[in-house]
């Protein structure tokens, strides 16, 4: 299915058949109730001259229809097919689900992309059917009617955490937009707030690990983020405990926390999702934390397209051996960029011992262990002393110094072709760390990290001949992590 065409008989077939694969890449709109959906909302599936498809849930509110209640369209994953085209409305849609609108305004979004205000409006309107303003105003209503329902934050800390601008804005766009209030929400969602309580109960933490063990803190806040099915829970969890950085981050098969500004924030598989638990002074940086953990753990990729794709081909049965596999992603782009010149040429034990040095060396201190550095602070501290060479200092200064000046973006406003272009350029970063850069900081799904040796010997131990490698386009990011993952 196109990202900017929906076919009327293929939606209405996924919708009949609930089928999970299409959940997040349409929404179902039901002219007599004036309510959409996602596909696989149990309800009875509506007569098709009742219904309207919309790629986004914008569209729908535009179109003047409320979420469902029983779905639950906040709980969707994000649609694949703009990470994978990667265009200017993907990496808007990036942005704003960062926050980067409630922060900086339309106004601001555009300038981060390098285009006009106009232009940026006229794409969506053609992509979406609404502007960027309608898409951010979604954004934040759906993370608040998830606040409202999943936990019992205050209603006037719902409204600054979804990244309204005062309780009133709040109360009156939502009864504009919903037809009732945040407290009438709260009321009629009461019962399905008492079944999550009671089914996490047992595994919701009173404290948070930080990076120097458990620390005593306020309650955490806990919010459920889903993702398509099958997911390669030990996979992902594995690979980020293997290089989870000391004073930063706590990681095992089963758990990662991490240090986050002015608080922490851990992630923990559950039945049918992953839990997210927040322990923030401000929760203003929730959808920022939000989006970011679902990128990290790459939870809006499409299993079963990459599975088919590649499963057909000569990784067919890596691809049977690890169904779900996901590329994990990371927090920051800046934090990954640093990773990948760090661990150039040496083992991942050794990078993360060179990491926590520069961690704990020009990361702010918190209560909770220390802040990744951003690149303000690395290009200000003295990093001699910590076992880097020469060589490797400077590739980190100029690269920070770039980062900071704006002339290289990791976290989703630049063209990734064009960050790849200015990532080269910085010396001492060649193709395999821009690569590695890409796959995990910019989500291309087609990056390959060019002469990595152990992809090398993998894929001569399968007796893959490298002109394979075409053949796994667009999805060669999940070929590398197939080829890393299998023993």
């Amino acid at each position: 299915m196109s990202p900017t065409e929906l076919d009327f008989d293929a939606c209405y077939r996924a919708v009949s058949a609930r089928d999970a694969r299409f959940d997040g890449r349409f929404y179902t709109a039901v002219t007599t109730t004036r309510i959409y959906c996602r596909p696989i909302c149990p309800a009875r599936t509506p007569g098709a001259r009742n219904v309207r498809f919309y790629r986004h849930a914008a569209s729908a509110e535009a179109a003047g229809f409320r979420p469902c209640k029983r779905c639950r369209p906040e709980l969707s994953p994000g649609d694949p097919g703009w990470d994978l085209r990667g265009d200017l409305i993907g990496r808007a849609l990036r942005l704003i689900d960062d926050g980067g609108a409630d922060e900086d305004g339309v106004a601001g979004l555009a300038r981060r992309l390098h285009i006009t205000e106009r232009h940026l409006h006229r794409l969506f309107v053609s992509e979406l059917g609404v502007g960027p303003l309608a898409v951010a105003r979604t954004r934040r209503l759906l993370l608040a009617k998830q606040l409202l329902t999943e936990t019992a934050l205050p209603v006037t800390d719902v409204a600054f955490a979804a990244g309204f601008g005062s309780v009133r804005q709040f109360n009156a766009t939502m009864r504009e937009t919903y037809g009732f209030t945040p407290s009438e929400l709260r009321a009629t969602a009461g019962g399905l707030t008492r079944a999550a309580r009671r089914e996490e109960a047992a595994t919701t933490p009173t404290t948070v690990a930080g990076a120097e063990g458990a620390q005593a803190g306020p309650a955490v806040l806990r919010l459920r983020l889903h993702g398509r099915e099958p997911y390669d829970v030990e996979g992902v969890f594995t690979f980020l405990a293997s290089r989870a950085i000391p004073g930063l981050e706590v990681a095992d098969a089963t758990s990662y926390s991490r240090v986050v500004p002015g608080g922490t924030i851990t992630l923990t598989p559950q039945r049918g999702h992953l839990a997210l638990d927040v322990s923030v002074a401000d929760t203003r940086q929730l959808a920022r934390i939000v989006a970011r953990c679902r990128r990290l753990l790459d939870l809006d990729a499409d299993p079963a397209a990459i599975a088919d794709a590649l499963g057909r081909t000569s990784l067919a049965p890596l691809v049977a051996a690890r169904p779900g596999l996901r590329v994990p992603g990371t927090f920051d782009g800046f934090e990954l960029a640093v990773r990948a010149v760090v661990g150039q040429q040496i083992s991942v034990a050794g990078a993360r011992t060179l990491l926590g040095r520069i961690v704990a060396t020009a990361g702010a201190r918190t209560a909770d262990g220390h802040l990744f550095p951003t690149a303000a602070e690395l290009l200000a501290a003295e990093l001699d002393g910590l076992g880097l060479t020469t060589r490797r200092i400077a590739t980190l200064k100029e690269l920070a110094s770039r980062v900071d000046g704006g002339l290289i973006d990791l976290d989703g406003a630049q063209d990734p072709a064009e960050a790849v272009r200015e990532l080269l350029a910085v010396p001492g970063i060649g193709p395999w760390t821009a690569s590695y850069i890409a796959l995990r900081a910019l989500r291309d799904p087609d990056a390959w990290p060019t002469g990595d040796l152990v992809l090398d010997r993998r894929m001569a131990a399968l007796d893959i001949p490298k002109e394979h490698l075409e053949r796994w386009r667009p999805w060669r990011a999940y070929a590398a992590l197939h080829l890393w993952s299998h023993s």
